[in-house]
């Protein structure tokens, strides 16, 4: 069986992060590779294909996400993973770039060395917010323990491949406090065509902010790192001034995590930029999948 690379993804200040499968891809069925999270104490793996692109001096690579409940069509730190792993094949090079294939797009990472870390960007493609309300953010809230009647106004819908609820709360206490119900959450998500909510507290002045994300309806109750939620949130910001963000998430999980993103208007509307900084944590061998 082949071997697995665990990559912790957007760790801060050296420690913590997502652990996350990463692996040259093969001829799996998608059964199996639904199978590899489990195996390898992750919640998301992703499956590398090298590809022969026209740019013969970038290296082009295909992408695959997958949970245990089946493949997603984008995973921001899952990227940032895969980034890492493939900057840490090209050692030579101190500022890492390749062209990045998913199932609905092509778009370019970068991974850039430090003294311990590596940093991984890369484009999430475009963002159209849209205001939540009604029944389905009503729903949502109650499942999370909070008071439907007085939610903010500032709830969003965004997606950079499957739409999630962006819901602010008053403080990073208030974040922390939250106690799901994950089966409610998981059926409020499923009727409404989420794909899990992203609960965070209101930037502060420098762009720093906490968040935590719920996505049962993908077998992942909590994310310990959410990068493609992060720039939903940094494209919503963007109107309002906020061009820079770290988000800290997996603190209740017992791994820090923190996002970085960056937003500006363009003539073709809101870039994003997200990412963070990332370390190979070892290599495993997988047991038989089948």
């Amino acid at each position: 069986m082949p071997e697995v690379t665990i990559v912790d993804a957007c760790r801060r200040q050296g420690r913590g992060g997502s652990a996350t499968a990463v692996l040259d891809d093969a001829p799996f069925t998608d059964a199996e590779r639904r199978r590899v999270p489990a195996a390898t104490g992750t919640s998301h793996a992703v499956f590398i294909t090298a590809l022969d692109g026209e740019d013969r001096a970038r290296a082009s690579y295909r992408l695959r996400f997958f949970t245990g409940e089946g493949e997603l069509p984008a995973c921001g730190h899952g990227t940032v993973a895969a980034l890492a792993l493939l900057a840490q094949r090209h050692s030579g090079d101190a500022d890492y770039r390749a062209t990045l294939h998913t199932t609905t797009r092509v778009f370019e990472g970068r991974a850039t060395r430090g003294h311990d870390d590596l940093t991984a960007t890369f484009d999430p493609g475009p963002i159209s917010p849209r205001e939540a309300g009604g029944p389905g953010l009503r729903a949502i809230a109650t499942a999370l323990g909070l008071n439907s009647e007085t939610l903010p106004d500032a709830a969003r819908v965004a997606s950079p491949g499957r739409p999630r609820l962006l819901l602010p709360v008053r403080s990073r206490t208030a974040l922390a406090e939250l106690r799901p119900d994950f089966r409610a959450l998981r059926d409020a998500c499923d009727r409404y065509g989420l794909l899990g909510c992203y609960a965070y507290s209101v930037p502060d002045a420098d762009g720093r902010a906490a968040a935590r994300m719920f996505a049962p309806s993908i077998g992942v109750p909590e994310d310990v790192a959410n990068a493609n939620s992060t720039a939903c949130l940094a494209a919503c910001l963007a109107d309002q001034g906020v061009t820079a963000l770290a988000v800290d998430m997996g603190d209740h999980l017992g791994h820090p995590s923190t996002i970085i993103a960056d937003a500006r208007r363009g003539a073709s509307g809101t870039l994003v930029r997200v990412g963070g900084a990332a370390q190979i944590a070892r290599a495993v061998r997988l047991p038989r999948l089948g």
